[in-house]
């Protein structure tokens, strides 16, 4: 597994050993990854198995990094897969790339650390799922958003868009294959913050902040426990996340966070190891 060296705030360096993501640091504590295979960052195989490697493994990125902003270099986020590769794909070889495309998207929805999606110009078909697969979204107001499978022949994606709309919404997108504007699916109960292109890298980072502050142990469990309640129903969800109440109560972390919250201070966490 390639690794990176010294953090550099601000300076925006290719990840060792991958093509087509880079990264940079832009407060201790929060990494930002771009996609970033121009025009458009359509995805191909590769990019997939690099997607899968990194967030399967954030610590990459650096030891002290508890949340990750990922976005699109160039005008847009992701137009979805690359066609040309795409119209090579046959029932034979298709079990094989459709399994790397699942640990592309489950890497970043499984990731140890919060991933916030910061999104701009277009999330098509596996743009759109590559950013449902984030904890949550921050859109530009005239991001759009569309599942344009049926129009090139392929399915997918429906199911990561269910994560973030209701499911009327989901089967709109999915057979007219028309994009829609962040404006417009937050307002159809699309659970995304919107605001101001200019602002959408700030606004990520305003986020992403209030997961740094937290215990890295706490913010880790907590991801895990998220993952698994997904799809429990609320008695059985809820004891899950009892458990994890439990277990947490033992960690030097729990103590402290409730002693600064009663202390009006900011709390001090043991590093995550």
């Amino acid at each position: 597994m390639p690794r990176i060296g010294a953090s550099f705030y601000r300076q925006e360096i290719a990840l060792t050993g991958y093509s087509f993501l880079t990264w940079e640091m832009l407060e201790p504590g929060i990494a930002h990854v771009r996609m970033a295979r121009a025009p458009v960052n359509a995805v191909n195989q590769e990019m997939y198995v690099e997607l899968a490697s990194l967030f399967s493994h954030p610590d990459l990125l650096g030891p002290d990094v508890k949340a990750v902003i990922l976005s699109g270099a160039g005008p847009h986020f992701c137009a979805g897969n690359d066609l040309d590769e795409f119209a090579t794909m046959t029932p034979d070889n298709g079990v094989e790339r459709m399994r790397q495309v699942r640990e592309g998207f489950f890497a970043i929805q499984e990731c140890p650390l919060p991933v916030i999606g910061a999104v701009h110009g277009v999330a098509l078909g596996t743009g759109l799922a590559i950013a449902a697969s984030c904890d949550f979204i921050v859109a530009a107001r005239d991001a759009r958003f569309g599942l344009p499978e049926l129009t090139v022949g392929v399915m997918g994606g429906a199911r990561h868009l269910a994560r973030i709309v209701p499911q009327h919404v989901v089967r709109r997108m999915f057979f007219t294959g028309q994009p829609v504007s962040a404006t417009e699916l937050a307002s159809t109960g699309g659970a995304l913050i919107v605001c101001d292109a200019e602002c959408l890298l700030s606004e990520a980072v305003r986020h992403a902040r209030y997961i740094a502050i937290l215990s890295p142990t706490a913010v880790r469990l907590g991801k895990q426990v998220l993952n698994r309640i997904e799809s429990m129903d609320i008695r059985t969800g809820y004891e899950f996340e009892q458990g994890f109440t439990v277990k947490m109560s033992g960690h030097p972390d729990s103590k402290e966070a409730l002693a600064a919250f009663r202390e009006g201070r900011a709390a001090h966490y043991v590093p995550q190891k």
